[in-house]
């Protein structure tokens, strides 16, 4: 093979490798974040911040304007 195609197969080898070594790292990461944006949203009221909002309909699996303050609430509840 040409040595290009040798760059390339080097190139596709370092990402499954950092893949595999930063996926670890974002799991975790997630969870940490998950814990403290279930905590803020405990504390704050109700016209939340957009990284909560975001948050809050990734977690719910439906867009923001379709939540209310209850269903919010009770995600924080069921997440905790």
């Amino acid at each position: 093979m040409g040595a290009r195609r040798d760059r390339f197969d080097m190139r596709m080898a370092d990402q499954a490798l950092s893949r595999t070594v930063n996926g670890k790292l974002k799991i975790a990461e997630r969870g940490r974040r998950a814990e403290r944006l279930a905590e803020a949203v405990s504390k704050m009221k109700y016209p939340y911040t957009p990284t909560i909002r975001s948050w809050v309909s990734q977690a719910a699996g439906k867009p923001f304007a379709q939540l209310d303050e209850k269903a919010v609430k009770a995600l924080v509840a069921k997440k905790a």
